[in-house]
């Protein structure tokens, strides 16, 4: 069931880099834990940036290529955070934004921003 418009995937895209940019400052991730922190708050910001669905600045990742990419970081967050040796704080923060993400992806309608059919995609 998919009951996450694209509108509001994408508010939550923008949310979920701010969550990785505040992260290591809130809860502490210091040393590899807020580096990984701050590159998947750069690399989701460009995503959301450059996919067709609403409230990007250029429409040039077809929305399945960011649906997979988030798909993909969802569980390498999931599985990362529970078996790379990491403080306790950054594991729980991990794995529960992978967790999150996971959920949206598949929660998520996927369909196109303003394009021409407007049809949905997943």
């Amino acid at each position: 069931m998919k009951i996450i418009s694209s509108e509001a995937h994408a508010a939550l895209d923008y949310l979920t880099v701010v969550i990785f940019t505040l992260a290591p400052t809130v809860i502490g991730l210091t040393g590899t834990s807020a580096i990984i922190s701050y590159v998947l708050a750069v690399v989701h910001l460009s995503m959301t940036l450059v996919t067709d669905m609403p409230f990007s600045l250029v429409k040039i990742v077809p929305i399945r290529l960011h649906a997979l990419v988030e798909l993909v970081v969802g569980l390498v967050l999931v599985i990362g955070g529970l078996l790379l040796e990491l403080p306790t704080p950054a594991r729980m923060f991990f794995v529960a934004m992978g967790v999150i993400i996971f959920a949206v992806w598949l929660l998520s309608s996927y369909s196109r921003s303003t394009g021409q059919s407007g049809a949905k995609l997943a």
